[in-house]
């Protein structure tokens, strides 16, 4: 059974996040860029949006996929998982599952991050995950109502 609230908690967590990351547009390259505190408070979020959306798939795979059809191998699969369930139009989910291997790269303080992708990210996440986060509501909109609707017949 899915756990509703820790999903909408989760997509509040999100949409806080996306919020701050607008003030991150305010700055040019430079000031973010010098700025090691404006620099980490940015990689911080970018962190906590993709991991949140990916513990989001996770529960959600785990919840109404069966092991054998969609058993995830790796972050970037979940999204390609949540295309089969109908949940992510295939075409957003080839888009999104690009953020899993940009949270590793964060994650795992590579030394190659290059400052400017992570920058340019900014705008691109904002879309992204406002849209992610709109296609997870209308999913549970949508599974609330067809409940409803068995409830009236029984």
């Amino acid at each position: 059974m899915l756990n509703v609230r820790l999903i909408k908690k989760k997509i509040d967590l999100i949409q806080r996040d996306l919020e701050r990351l607008i003030d991150f547009k305010d700055f040019t390259f430079d000031e973010m860029a010098k700025d090691y505190i404006k620099y980490a408070a940015l990689k911080n979020i970018f962190m906590e949006i993709i991991g949140r959306g990916i513990d989001i798939n996770e529960h959600i795979i785990a919840k109404l996929g069966s092991y054998q059809d969609l058993s995830p191998r790796d972050y970037t699969e979940t999204f390609f998982c949540m295309a089969k369930l109908k949940i992510l139009p295939e075409s957003f989910a080839k888009k999104i599952a690009a953020s899993a291997g940009f949270r590793n790269a964060i994650v795992h303080d590579y030394d190659d991050l290059d400052k400017k992708i992570v920058y340019k990210t900014v705008g691109e996440a904002i879309k992204q995950y406002s849209d992610y986060c709109e296609y997870i509501l209308k999913f549970l909109d949508k599974r609330r109502a067809e409940k409803e609707i068995k409830g009236v017949g029984e």
